[in-house]
């Protein structure tokens, strides 16, 4: 499988899995042969119903890589991740998120404001790096106090998109020793410096005002470990820095796929559109009308559906196990995948073509739990999905209640396999104000 997997690995992957029919396989890369798990039941049991004996282990397949930027934290494993975790989860509970909803609609309003210079003159855009502005204009605003400048965020996100791209060979390659040198490693350690010299001198700064600040940043610097001891810089950083990915990168990256499938599908857009206009009007987005934009929810499980942020799930066995009949020994790697599970056929119908309509709730309602997991599940499950579909709705529902669009080059981009699933090209739109915006 391995020449596959170099050439395209996520084709390689999705076919792999549809090979198995849901039984649980042995991927023979070489030297490292993990365990393929792609039955939803297999899954479930994975991630949670026998959760602690498969550990998110710091030096496994794909966490090794990417553990050079993120150290020991709520991306780690063990009593950091779960102090980590206890942290951090009151900020994300649906309480606290709603009462963001207010500041986030406002900041993205004003973001999206600035789209109205480009749509009068018919200049293109590109949609991937606009959707990071007002991503980063509304995250940094609801969770990080405005303490990052949208300037600096988005020299963070530049550096998370080259970073994402460079830790592919190693995680392709899983088996290569870090002291190997490996195409992309230059690139990863100088986008780590960016990220550090943007994020390392606002945390220091924070530490002096956190008692009085209500931020992911000063909630750290308030926190405590099991032991009462409070955390130290390097911890604080590590949390940051997760905590600035994983509220930026499935909302610019699962939107940047957006564009190209409406464009591919006009019935779908003329249903949002008229969704939109029937709850919205030409009034502003606000908290009351979120609820009703039942079919916009429904495009974005299709779009988290063929291009979940978190991709690809490895867990080490830290005790024997049967799964599905096969005995997985101690210390083995087992893998979930949403991208394969997700696009296979023997659990979904035309799995490769975009349709919404596979999520209306009574299918939903009788389809497996774990068909469908873009955000992982059980303990380690996302801390910010219920943020991911509110600040989605905002954005998808602001832009298209005042543009019509047109792509510069038609079609949807193929799959470029990073350390989250990125279009291999840029997406470029013309947009165009509607009448309401034109009012307005």
């Amino acid at each position: 499988m391995l020449p596959a997997l170099v050439r395209d690995p996520a084709r390689a992957l999705i076919d792999a899995g549809n090979r198995t029919g849901g039984r649980l396989a042995r991927i023979n890369l070489g030297s490292f042969r993990p365990y393929l798990v792609t039955h939803p039941d297999h899954v479930q049991h994975v991630l949670r119903e026998r959760a602690e004996n498969y550990e998110r282990a710091g030096d496994g397949l794909f966490w090794r890589p990417v553990k050079r930027l993120f150290g020991e934290g709520i991306l780690g494993e063990g009593q950091i991740w779960s102090a980590s975790r206890r942290m951090l989860q009151p900020m994300f509970t649906a309480k606290r998120v709603e009462s963001m909803i207010d500041g986030m609609a406002e900041a993205i309003s004003d973001a999206v404001d600035e789209l109205d210079a480009p749509s009068r003159v018919g200049r293109p855009v590109d949609i991937g790096s606009e959707q990071a502005r007002i991503v980063c204009r509304a995250i940094m605003k609801v969770l990080f106090a405005d303490k990052i400048s949208v300037p600096d965020a988005m020299r963070v996100v530049d550096a998370q998109d080259a970073i994402a791209s460079a830790v592919i060979p190693r995680i392709v390659v899983p088996f290569a020793p870090l002291s190997l040198p490996m195409p992309g490693d230059r690139t990863f350690r100088r986008a780590v410096r960016i990220v550090d010299e943007v994020l390392v001198p606002i945390v220091r700064e924070s530490r002096a005002t956190a008692e009085e600040g209500d931020d992911v940043i000063s909630t750290l610097w308030r926190a405590r470990t099991d032991d009462g001891r409070q955390l130290d810089e390097q911890q604080v950083r590590n949390d940051t820095v997760a905590m600035f990915a994983a509220t930026t990168e499935t909302t610019i990256n699962v939107l940047t796929w957006l564009w190209p499938h409406l464009d591919e599908h006009p019935e779908v857009a003329d249903r949002l559109y008229e969704e939109i206009n029937r709850v919205v009007g030409d009034e502003p987005v606000r908290r009351e009308h979120l609820g009703e934009l039942r079919y916009t929810r429904m495009v974005l499980d299709e779009l988290l559906r063929l291009y979940p942020i978190g991709w690809l799930i490895p867990r080490r066995a830290v005790a024997a196990d049967v799964v599905g009949g096969v005995e997985i020994e101690a210390g083995a790697t087992v893998v979930a995948s949403p991208l394969i599970t997700q696009r296979m056929s023997a659990f979904w119908d035309r799995p490769d073509e975009f349709d919404p309509e596979r999520f209306r709730p009574e299918q939903v309602r009788a389809r497996h739990r774990y068909a469908h997991f873009p955000f992982g599940g059980g303990p380690h499950q996302c801390l910010g999905m219920y943020l991911f579909y509110l600040e989605a709705q905002l954005i998808v529902a602001t832009m298209l209640s005042r543009y019509r669009f047109r792509l510069r080059q038609p079609g949807v981009p193929g799959l470029r396999l990073a350390a989250a699933l990125r279009p291999r090209r840029r997406v470029e739109l013309t947009l165009t104000g509607t009448a309401a915006s034109a009012a307005a």
